[in-house]
């Protein structure tokens, strides 16, 4: 029997980006099947929410994930553009936010499209392996393709129904907090949350005791 496990994941979060080729060889691997649920990043849920974080937390944010990149191989920096569009001085973070909003959406296309987690890499990939200006040109759309999708179609569909995309975020979100956490990566396996790109051997482990099998 194939499991499964629902992945909560944000399109500004540098540890789900460090997270997807973990997942994807997991999948490879495993007879298991990850059910992609984009979320929107805490700069947009939660109002004033970098105005009240701890000013120690960003910049080991910063050392920790470089290292991490650094162990495991992957090109990593900070985007430019920010996906948030945020003032760096005061925390304030304006309504409207065109790439995150852009991005999320897409993921749900993707996914619901049967491409999710390939989605996520390929995207994550270009706004975090060190792409400037990765919301220009052509690399959206070829990130897209090496995922197996189209981008003008993925636009097209949110076009003709963002509403349907933003009811699926924030059903996602819903789910999310009913799995007992905020954060992410978040990993959810029959109800058991497990939180951070640092649990994939947890849930692996709580997933073998369930009958999880190799392929072949």
């Amino acid at each position: 029997m194939t499991l499964e496990y629902d992945l909560f994941w944000s399109f500004r979060s540098p540890y789900s980006y460090l997270v997807t080729p973990r997942l994807l060889e997991l999948e490879r691997d495993y007879d298991v099947r990850c059910n992609v649920r984009p979320v929107y990043p805490i700069a947009v849920r939660i109002e004033g929410f970098f105005k009240r974080v701890n000013p120690m937390w960003p910049p080991y944010l910063m050392k920790d994930t470089y290292r991490i990149a650094e162990m495991l191989g992957l090109p990593y920096a900070w985007p430019s553009p920010d996906p948030i569009v945020m003032d760096l001085k005061t925390g304030e973070v304006p309504a409207e936010q065109p790439y995150i909003s852009r991005l999320t959406r897409l993921g749900v296309a993707a996914t619901e499209a049967g491409k999710g987690l390939a989605f996520l890499r390929e995207i994550s990939g270009v706004v975090f392996g060190g792409v400037r200006n990765w919301h220009e040109g052509d690399h959206l759309k070829e990130a897209a393709a090496r995922a197996g999708c189209d981008l003008a179609q993925l636009d097209a569909l949110i076009a003709g129904n963002p509403d349907h995309y933003e009811a699926v975020i924030t059903a996602n979100e819903a789910a999310q907090k009913q799995a007992g956490h905020w954060g992410v990566p978040l990993m959810v396996f029959e109800g058991e949350p497990f939180f951070g790109q640092d649990r994939v051997d947890h849930l692996v482990w709580r997933m073998e005791k369930k009958g999880l099998k190799r392929r072949g």
